[in-house]
């Protein structure tokens, strides 16, 4: 938790138009600790950063969200991990959450599914776009 008592998240996509657009979005309930463009930088800032959330993509160069979630995970990471994706396929979101993921929400869902994502994460409950059959 930050200072303010908001819980801290980390955002990694590497589309900019989005992390904007989630930072927006993310308001005054949560303070956003940082902002990466790919899975290296991710855990990177994720081990100086120490979020209580971060919120990935798949989709990412250098270093794909899987990849980076099987990473964080075999160091003993601690933040819970939110997919954040333009995949809208079941098979994927079984993927991330047998990788520890804590929720998996579609992009095309953000304004409706990432808060409540958050929120089920911080309470350590499961959530996946409703959109998607597991």
């Amino acid at each position: 938790m930050s200072v303010t008592g908001k819980p801290r998240i980390l955002l990694a996509d590497d589309h900019p138009a989005l992390l904007a657009e989630t930072v927006r979005l993310l308001g005054q309930a949560y303070t956003v600790v940082g902002t990466v463009a790919n899975g290296l930088e991710l855990l990177e800032a994720a081990k100086r950063l120490a979020p209580d959330v971060v919120v990935l993509d798949i989709s990412m160069p250098v270093l794909d969200g899987f990849e980076a979630a099987r990473r964080l995970k075999r160091t003993g990471c601690s933040s819970k991990l939110i997919f954040l994706t333009v995949w809208e396929d079941a098979d994927y979101a079984r993927e991330a959450m047998n990788l520890g993921a804590d929720a998996y929400v579609v992009k095309s869902r953000l304004a409706t599914d990432l808060l409540p994502a958050i929120s089920e994460a911080l309470s350590k409950q499961h959530f996946v776009s409703p959109n998607l059959v597991l």
